[in-house]
């Protein structure tokens, strides 16, 4: 790409310089500036080592990457109400500061970053059923102008839906202890949980056409719950080989289960069937 390439699109992503975000104490960051830039200096911003960027800009970035390439200044404060009337004293609206890739360029990244999760780093992310997007990073921390050994920032961005965003997860984790340095293992499975949470807030719904995970060797198996609702129970348990049976009722006939049809569990994962 070159200094300048790379450090025009730096730019553009708001690094290096405050989102003015309506909130104290925000940073620049650190980013060499151009004159200072070889080789060296190059390569190391290239994968991200030599710089400094805030989580804040890495959510507004990360958001201009998958929204169409619009970087939208961020804020907290959405208005501020007269107390007893309710009336608008002062209303944040979306400030467009400016375009930073192509609509295509987008749709590329957000299939880009759905595959780290499918089929990359941040498998331990994947939610069945819902597409989520993300990206894992390790920060070595610098102290007295030297990296420290063994003492990381593990981080993880994720998107959710990936084909049509709604929320934009930034979670990092300083320096964690008793486990393997790398953020697949750290950040990932925490942000899964934190995902379901967004997911169930929001009413964002399952749907078809995501990628599928690429299972490893610890990944359990997933069975798809069949429909045994009006069923006779010995036939619905032939349909439920698959899982494990809890009932409750008597009776000869399945009256509902749980979960419903159509929904998927892992193998050995328990059902539970009212009789009637």
């Amino acid at each position: 790409m070159g200094k300048e390439k790379l450090f025009s699109y730096i730019d553009k992503f708001g690094f290096g310089k405050k989102t003015n975000i309506d909130l104290t104490g925000e940073a620049n960051g650190i980013i060499f500036s151009l004159d200072r830039v070889g080789n060296v200096e190059l390569s190391t911003t290239a994968f991200g080592q030599g710089v400094s960027v805030t989580p804040i800009q890495q959510v507004t970035a990360i958001s201009s990457v998958v929204n169409g390439g619009y970087l939208y200044q961020p804020y907290i404060l959405k208005s501020i109400n007269e107390n007893i009337s309710n009336n608008i004293i002062e209303e944040k609206y979306k400030h467009l500061v400016r375009r930073t890739i192509s609509k295509e360029t987008s749709a590329i990244m957000r299939k880009a970053l759905e595959s780290v999760v499918a089929v990359g780093g941040g498998k331990a992310a994947y939610i069945d059923g819902y597409r989520i997007g993300g990206k894992t990073g390790t920060a070595q921390k610098v102290k007295d102008g030297k990296y420290l050994v063994n003492n990381y920032i593990m981080s993880f961005v994720a998107i959710v839906p990936s084909n049509n965003p709604e929320a934009v997860l930034y979670l990092a984790i300083d320096n964690p202890k008793n486990t393997a340095l790398l953020s697949s293992y750290t950040t990932t499975p925490i942000a899964r949980r934190i995902l379901l949470d967004i997911i169930d807030i929001l009413g964002i719904e399952k749907q078809e056409g995501g990628l599928a995970k690429d299972l490893d060797y610890t990944d359990k198996i997933m069975y798809e719950v069949p429909n045994v609702v009006g069923m006779k129970v010995k036939d619905a348990k032939k349909m439920l080989v698959n899982f494990q049976l809890e009932y409750s009722g008597s009776g000869d006939y399945i009256a509902s289960q749980s979960p419903e049809a159509f929904e998927k569990l892992e193998d050995q994962g328990t059902v539970r069937l009212l009789l009637k």
